[in-house]
């Protein structure tokens, strides 16, 4: 990104991503982390919180543990703080609540809240699914947006089940993850719900939130027809599919097409209601992250469609990895499309726009100004991100799901473009 403004804030902006990129070329692990434990529903300090430390490496090991003082206030003194990325958990009334430790950060601040167990608390906004041919095998990835509207602040949880689920007859489970507003995945295990149905107890806390599942279905004669079903009624419904692959179904409108994949949407879809979808074709597999450009090209000179970190909001970059390598970058690219896009008129096939007038006055307001804010915007929405993408990396790294070669390669991107936004 080439930044002409040299206002002293965007140069501020600059040297703090020199200080990150060289924090990362040279760390100094500090092997103290402290923070405050703080309850969001009532504002008051958390005391007496149990706080565990967990390491990433083999599963979520449990590495040390205290508890909040009067204060709500915690420490913990391990060498293994600093040397690769870690979880702090807060435990409160029996539900556990996830803040991510990363290198060089030495204060984290968490949230606990007083539990509800009334479903009126959270509501499905949208709801993508991602379907992807896999030779004899369909690829299928589903992803709720939940929203905890909650007035004072509660926590979403049923020990029996926060979130249930329904998979199509035939359905292979690879994985299920819940992800708070914060970003940061934590693998659910899954409890049997019985027909086809299963659940997770996850602390929905207020905010958005999102449960993503991953698994495989038959897919003989390169064609399916698949019925979903959820238990809770979303505003929006998509289906994203690679373009070489037909999808039909009642009510489904095609809506364009979305970084390559082509879109189709099911508008206010009400819970419990079953939706057919019949799909056939074929597609190349995704291409896998970090892999250079002329490897993924094509006959056509073209690389196949996938999302990269530039291209995504912090909040949702954390989709791309959790699941499979290469196919979970769609996940971010369909919730991304639902939640931003505007509303699908079925009869028209045209979204509201805004009033060109409205539009114009707005543009020709102190154009100056907003021109540095929106520069310094971009700077630190792209700090956010690669800082992001170089903690979820570190992940896969300690978790084993990526192979050092393409660990080398993706971690030499990201420092290409440290040193691209240094320069300016």
């Amino acid at each position: 990104m080439k930044v002409k403004t040299r206002k002293s804030s965007g140069i501020a902006a600059l040297a703090a991503i020199a200080l990150f990129a060289l924090a990362w070329g040279s760390v100094t692990f500090a092997g103290t982390v402290t923070g405050t434990v703080k309850n969001g529903t009532t504002g008051k300090p958390a005391a007496n919180v149990e706080v565990i430390l967990l390491q990433l490496q083999g599963g979520m090991q449990p590495v040390a543990n205290t508890k909040t003082d009067a204060q709500g206030q915690y420490k913990f003194d391990n060498p293994q703080i600093g040397a690769g990325p870690m979880l702090l958990r807060a435990v409160y009334r029996g539900v556990n609540y996830h803040e991510p430790l990363t290198p060089g950060k030495s204060t984290v601040d968490m949230q606990v809240f007083e539990p509800t167990d009334k479903q009126s608390a959270v509501s499905v906004t949208a709801h993508a699914i991602i379907l992807q041919p896999d030779g004899s095998n369909l690829d299928v990835g589903e992803e709720y947006n939940i929203t905890n509207k909650t007035t004072p602040p509660l926590a979403f949880y049923k020990a029996d089940g926060s979130f249930v689920f329904t998979l199509p007859e035939g359905a292979t489970m690879n994985q299920v993850s819940a992800v708070s507003a914060a970003g940061m995945p934590v693998i659910q295990t899954t409890i049997d719900k019985g027909k086809n149905q299963q659940g997770i107890a996850y602390a929905f806390r207020p905010g958005e939130s999102g449960v993503r599942m991953s698994y495989k279905l038959p897919y003989a004669n390169n064609q399916a027809k698949l019925t979903f079903v959820s238990p809770y009624s979303a505003d929006r419904v998509g289906i994203f599919v690679p373009p070489s692959v037909q999808v039909s179904g009642t009510g489904l409108s095609p809506a364009g097409t979305e970084q390559g994949f082509s879109v189709y949407m099911l508008q206010s879809v009400a819970a419990n209601t079953a939706f057919t979808v019949a799909i056939s074709g074929t597609a190349p597999p995704p291409a896998q992250q970090g892999a250079g450009d002329e490897s993924q090209e094509g006959a056509s000179g073209q690389a196949p469609p996938t999302a990269t970190a530039t291209t995504l909001p912090a909040r949702l970059d954390s989709l791309k990895w959790t699941i499979a390598v290469g196919f979970a970058a769609i996940f971010a690219l369909g919730l991304i499309f639902l939640l931003r896009r505007p509303e699908f008129v079925a009869d028209t096939g045209m979204a509201a726009v805004p009033t060109v007038g409205t539009s114009r006055r707005k543009r020709s307001r102190s154009k100056s100004t907003e021109a540095v804010a929106e520069v310094n915007h971009k700077v630190h929405g792209s700090l956010d991100e690669i800082k992001e993408s170089l903690f979820k990396l570190e992940l896969r790294r300690q978790a084993g799901t990526i192979a050092e070669e393409d660990y080398g390669r993706e971690h030499a991107r990201m420092q290409k473009l440290l040193r691209e936004l240094v320069k300016g």
